[in-house]
């Protein structure tokens, strides 16, 4: 069941965006004079030949390299397919996506089997791994040639393993899933609701009022869409600590709490910022 093909969109000079309708994902190529680096590579590796043709429409360079923003599968399934399409190249990534990519993509999989009805089914299991093979702690800088392109982990949020792309001639970011416009940002069981805030304050940090935003999923955004959802996220975790502190329970934090989003969205965001407060902020006992 191939994605709906979408053409790659310039940006910013030489950084080209295409969006695609499946999960709303987004895949950049950020050219240089060595060739073209890949900002994620899709969910499966029929989406990803969809992405390879596209690349090969664009016709503005061979690609060279490919970052993994973070450890989620709808980031990397594609990866083997550009390896095939295009050749051994270095896939970057954060030491802990690296470590964990196996691991979740584990629960991916076992997912999809259990998916029987899901029309994607087939496809996702026939996806093979392809790990990324240079990775980082803090950050790294790329060089593709004529320009420098910037890798950074800015702290945990939608994962521990979180990374941010920066272009610093073309003033363009690149968000992952810290940043998310199709929907507000995913917290699932391995993101760090409590952190994600100050997360995001480094990210705006690398911005300017001009910069050009690209979220993990959906459109094209700008500083002001960060702020706004940085405070969004803020609330939630100040709401969250506020609630331990007074000692309302776990069980009915979601009912009393004024949460920003539906909270059928912030069931993992309370277990887990409940568990992730110090004993400090909660008022005792809480169950």
């Amino acid at each position: 069941m191939p994605d709906t093909t979408s053409w790659f969109t310039e940006v910013a000079p030489r950084v080209w965006v295409a969006h695609y309708d499946w999960m709303h994902v987004n895949i950049t190529l950020v050219g240089g004079s060595d060739g073209l680096l890949m900002v994620d590579t899709h969910g499966s590796a029929e989406a990803a030949r969809v992405v390879a043709d596209d690349v090969r429409r664009l016709g503005a360079g061979p690609l060279t390299g490919i970052v993994n923003t973070h450890e989620h599968w709808d980031h990397h399934f594609g990866n083997a397919t550009m390896v095939e399409q295009f050749g051994e190249m270095p896939i970057h990534a954060t030491e802990w996506a690296r470590d964990h990519i196996e691991v979740s993509a584990g629960h991916t999989f076992a997912h999809y089997e259990q998916a029987t009805d899901h029309p994607r089914r087939e496809e996702v299991l026939a996806t093979t791994l392809h790990l990324p093979t240079h990775t980082f702690s803090s950050a790294v800088q790329l060089d593709l040639g004529d320009r420098a392109v910037e890798l950074i982990h800015p702290g945990r949020g939608h994962t521990a393993g979180d990374l941010v792309v920066r272009v610093p001639d073309a003033d363009v970011l690149l968000g992952g899933d810290l940043i998310e416009e199709s929907d507000p940002p995913f917290i699932g069981d391995d993101s760090w609701p409590l952190e994600w805030p100050t997360t995001l304050d480094l990210v705006i940090s690398l911005m300017s009022d001009a910069t050009v935003v690209v979220p993990g999923h959906g459109t094209v955004v700008d500083k002001d869409f960060v702020q706004d959802q940085r405070a969004e996220m803020g609330v939630i975790a100040e709401t969250i600590r506020d609630l331990a502190s007074r000692g309302v329970p776990q069980s009915q934090a979601l009912a009393e709490g004024e949460w920003p989003w539906d909270p059928a969205l912030l069931e993992s965001a309370v277990r887990l910022g409940y568990e992730h407060l110090p004993r400090s902020q909660k008022r005792l006992p809480l169950v």
